[in-house]
């Protein structure tokens, strides 16, 4: 997928993959839907050999960097340096908080030559160590399958207005809407975290400092 979406992948890391795409940001995730669907698929013959499923998740980010080789004498690889690679990588380590298939940054969003062609919703603002400026989170929902991606489009507009009210330090009402929602889509991760936030303020109260931004110390 990723090649016939015309990426290269730069190395692997243990159990991950980094890749990179030159071209357009619409390739990327085009090439992070169809590895979902493929996941599908692939899942359905583990289960019916009764193997566990595999459970993957994507963070896309775009931005320039240094692609060359390093190392010394006796022990060279090629390899990229950025911050944006940097990025990607916080957004996949975000997917296993957020329970997501593939997040992306504002970034992506906003250089997609065809967003409606994507279905997506805003989870949040989170920033990463090293960085002061909060970066805006974003889930494709379009990898889900076909019950769960239909509910969470016609509950997007529900599942904003739960996300506006708790940026607005407006907890009850925000932890009222998230839970309707879990009475719709049990299956929403992300209802759950928000969820879970709102009533551990309400119970332990908001910091004078608060933004509502989760601070990402570690991947």
């Amino acid at each position: 997928m990723i090649r016939k979406h015309h990426g290269f992948i730069d190395k692997y890391i243990g159990d991950a993959i980094m890749a990179l795409f030159p071209g357009k940001v619409d390739d990327a995730v085009q090439a992070s839907i169809e590895i979902h669907q493929e996941l599908v698929k692939f899942n359905q013959e583990r289960a019916e050999n009764k193997l566990l499923p595999i459970k993957i998740g994507i963070g896309l980010h775009s931005g320039t960097l240094m692609l060359g080789t390093i190392g010394e004498e006796k022990r060279m690889e090629g390899t990229v340096i950025s911050d944006a690679v940097n990025l990607a990588s916080r957004l996949e380590g975000l997917t296993k908080i957020y329970g997501a298939n593939i997040l992306l940054s504002e970034e992506i969003l906003m250089a997609l030559t065809e967003p409606a062609a994507y279905h997506f919703r805003f989870l949040g603002k989170v920033r990463v160590k090293g960085k002061q400026a909060p970066v805006h989170v974003f889930e494709i929902i379009d990898p889900e399958s076909d019950e769960i991606r239909k509910k969470k489009i016609a509950l997007k507009s529900k599942f904003s207005q739960a996300i506006d009210a708790y940026y607005q330090k407006q907890f009850k009402p925000a932890l009222k809407q998230f839970q309707a929602l879990l009475i719709e889509l049990p299956e929403d991760t992300v209802a759950h975290f928000y969820s879970e936030r709102c009533e551990y303020y309400l119970e332990q109260g908001i910091p004078d400092d608060w933004d509502g931004i989760e601070v990402l110390t570690q991947k």
